[in-house]
């Protein structure tokens, strides 16, 4: 049995729980952390207008029966197909981006949804930029041989509307890569996906 005078000097008896100082969040470190992660969902928020509009103006791109159809390139196919994915993982980024910010916790345990973010983020913006690139090449080899931007110039010029918006798409998840791959290396060095 312990004296009076040990247990009012620290040493605890070993029946009392020990209970532990609650940590220290600054106002200043909540504040650079809220300002982050509202970065993240601004880019997150605009990758995802952009990747969408890309999809619908090049879904769009049909007129009328004489002019060319965008179904009718595998390219144009893969720009579709590349800005319509990229939506849906920039909505479900949203998602994750507004729970994390009224949460205060990540969607999925911290080192995971760490790399998956980054992992993503690198994947989808290169399949962005691949298919922009291969759209851009198309449309280049349709105006200066074909025939089919001199009969349907509305075609071509939706096309290329379609294809800056991926462009566009791709510089956000870009942005949005960059400060995933910032919370990669403060995980590998801290521990916690922020540097604070």
């Amino acid at each position: 049995m312990r004296s009076p005078q040990q247990l009012r000097n620290g040493n605890r008896s070993p029946q009392e729980p020990q209970h532990h100082p609650p940590r220290f969040h600054s106002t200043v470190a909540e504040h650079k952390l809220r300002r982050f992660n509202s970065l993240i969902l601004l880019f997150r928020l605009v990758s995802f207008s952009f990747s969408l509009a890309s999809s619908i103006f090049m879904l769009t791109n049909t007129h009328d029966s004489a002019s060319p159809k965008w179904y009718h390139y595998d390219t144009f196919r893969f720009v579709l197909a590349a800005n319509a994915i990229v939506a849906v993982y920039s909505l479900f980024e949203l998602g994750a981006s507004v729970w994390e910010i009224s949460r205060g916790a990540t969607l999925f345990p911290e080192v995971l949804q760490v790399w998956f973010d980054f992992g993503h983020d690198q994947v989808f913006a290169y399949l962005l930029l691949s298919a922009s690139a291969a759209g851009t090449s198309t449309v280049r080899t349709l105006r200066d041989g074909g025939n089919a931007c001199t009969a349907s110039n509305s075609f071509c010029v939706q096309s290329d509307i379609a294809i800056a918006l991926g462009y566009g798409a791709f510089v956000f998840l870009g942005f949005t890569s960059l400060l995933s791959g910032f919370r990669v290396v403060c995980f590998i060095i801290n521990g916690s996906r922020f540097h604070l």
